[in-house]
């Protein structure tokens, strides 16, 4: 099994839950925001229950939500979905170095379970990739730490805001709270200048192409923030580890 019994018992795993585990009551509020979501815009409980278990990406089921309610192409919801989630393949880039001795189902199980915050704490706690089999192991022990808590809070919550959804009054405002989780999340990860000035990008872009059909506002508003941001990154920042700690 992924959780084997040598990693739940390794000191690392434990760092990694106890890291973890301030951020799991916003997670999983998140979670429950978003399966009754889910339910309130009309999928049916089985269909909620398999986007949460499959998906396991919170703002790309709520931006695709909207788009499979009104019948949007299957491209279109993809394209979305891809677009809100682009940033795990930067992750998987960084990340590689780390995983690259394990398996290949290994490294798949890592994917799936990849998360912001995991990321987030996992790479602040390991700046450098393992050159040893102890460093591997304890590597991999923190960051399933981490996943274990992150992957629960989720799912717990997100399920029970399936069966809850149609006991949750509309006039509660679940969207706007949702709004505000995705912009604490947002400013939280604003840690440099280049990546507010992406934030920036993209909303004002958005905002320009609110006009479009299917909320395609959303996807050319990803799209224009990483192609200038990357082009500014690659001409004018030399060193973009360095701006990160700024």
């Amino acid at each position: 099994m992924f959780l084997s019994s040598s990693i739940r018992r390794h000191p690392a795993f434990r760092e990694g839950l106890n890291s973890m585990a301030p951020v799991a009551v916003g997670i999983g509020a998140w979670g429950l925001m978003t399966g009754v979501a889910m339910v309130k815009s009309g999928m049916s409980v089985f269909e909620s229950v398999a986007m949460t278990l499959l998906v396991y990406a919170g703002s790309s089921q709520l931006a695709a939500i909207p788009l499979i309610v009104a019948g949007a192409p299957f491209w279109v919801v993809l394209a979305t979905g891809f677009c809100v989630n682009l940033r795990f393949v930067v992750f998987s880039l960084h990340l590689r170095p780390y995983l690259m001795h394990m398996p290949r189902w290994r490294r798949m199980t890592h994917g799936y379970l990849t998360a912001d915050m995991s990321y987030a704490m996992f790479t602040a706690r390991f700046p450098e990739p393992p050159s040893t089999d102890d460093q591997r192991a304890n590597q991999e022990a923190y960051l399933t730490g981490g996943y274990f808590v992150t992957w629960c809070a989720w799912m717990g919550m997100s399920l029970l805001g399936i069966a809850l959804g149609n006991l949750v009054p509309q006039s509660w405002g679940l969207g706007f709270a949702g709004v505000l989780s995705l912009v604490g999340i947002l400013c939280s990860m604003a840690t440099s200048r280049l990546r507010v000035m992406a934030a920036l990008i993209a909303g004002a872009t958005a905002v320009a192409a609110f006009a479009l059909p299917l909320k395609l506002n959303i996807v050319v508003g990803i799209g224009v923030a990483v192609m200038l941001c990357f082009w500014i990154e690659k001409g004018f920042v030399p060193n973009p580890a360095a701006e990160d700690d700024r």
